[in-house]
């Protein structure tokens, strides 16, 4: 049985989960398993960095999806090395990525899962602009989305899943619309907006089925363009929890392996759940980047 390397988010989920309760959990599951428990972002995607450089085959992130955000821009910023296996470990506020592909949300669950020989390449996706290139795993927003994500990670830990539908709510009056032109690889679309979403996989905010036709082993991003006024924008939330959106009117939707995205105001741009600057931005997939444990 292979041996992990588990690197621990401190300040994930909305009460710290204890270490006794990480370790526990992997001696249950039979897991052979080295913990780090790393004191910022930074020093994470350095212990990530060096575990791989000393020939760690297999990485777990014990978080959310941020934590498998950090770990992929650690992994793929490296030059002429064999990626390990990340697998994840849910302690986090979400872990949205799990939910596509039907993983236990709770660590116990989880863990059991990283004895198992079961293995899935993955597609990642690429965000370029002024702040350079960022790697995202499972959903990129620009738009009104883009700011709720800001401001839902000012807010406290203790809300939890409410986060960011509160901190929607917040943004949304004041959000400025966009004439937006999204370029593909196959097409140019240009609308008025308020949110483009670019999903690699299905779920984002803690559950909310934003991208139900996503997969992340087709080469391609569901790409949705959201044209809707302010006052109608709340009755959408309702059908993107439960992913009966995608035949409103005011979502249109596109699959691209390449998009370019422009907007004649700036709009902050976030990966999973990071704000990472502001439009214009530009992006392709990169098919099975990465092999994620399930």
């Amino acid at each position: 049985m292979a041996k992990w390397n588990v690197v621990v988010n401190p300040v994930a989920g909305r009460v710290p989960v204890p270490i006794t309760r990480v370790r526990a959990a992997l001696d249950a599951a039979g897991v052979d398993a080295e913990i780090e428990v790393p004191g910022s972002p930074e020093e994470s995607k350095a212990v990530v960095r060096a575990a791989v450089m000393s020939g760690a085959t297999h990485i777990a992130m014990a978080g959310g999806d941020g934590s498998v955000n950090l770990a992929a821009n650690a992994l793929l910023e490296l030059d002429d090395i064999e990626l390990p296996v990340i697998g994840v470990l849910p302690i986090g506020t979400g872990c949205d990525l799990l939910r596509t592909f039907g993983m236990p949300q709770d660590l116990e669950g989880a863990a059991r899962h990283l004895a198992t020989e079961d293995v899935y390449p993955i597609d990642v996706a690429t965000l370029e602009g002024s702040w350079g290139t960022r790697y995202f795993v499972n959903v990129a927003q620009a738009g009104v989305g883009a700011a709720a994500a800001q401001t839902a990670a000012r807010l406290s830990r203790r809300l939890g899943a409410s986060r960011y539908p509160i901190a929607f709510a917040a943004r949304l009056p004041r959000f400025p619309a966009a004439r937006v032109v999204v370029e593909t690889e196959r097409r140019t679309y240009e609308s008025r907006a308020l949110a483009v979403i670019m999903a690699n996989a299905q779920f984002f905010a803690g559950g909310w089925n934003v991208a139900p036709k996503a997969t992340l082993v087709d080469g391609v991003l569901d790409i949705q363009i959201i044209d809707c006024a302010k006052p109608r924008a709340p009755a959408l939330v309702p059908k993107v929890i439960r992913g009966t959106h995608l035949t409103d009117r005011a979502v249109r939707r596109l699959s691209a392996a390449t998009f370019a995205i422009s907007t004649d105001v700036p709009w902050p741009v976030e990966a999973d759940g990071d704000l990472v600057g502001n439009t214009p931005v530009t992006g392709r997939v990169i098919p099975a980047a990465l092999r994620l444990k399930i």
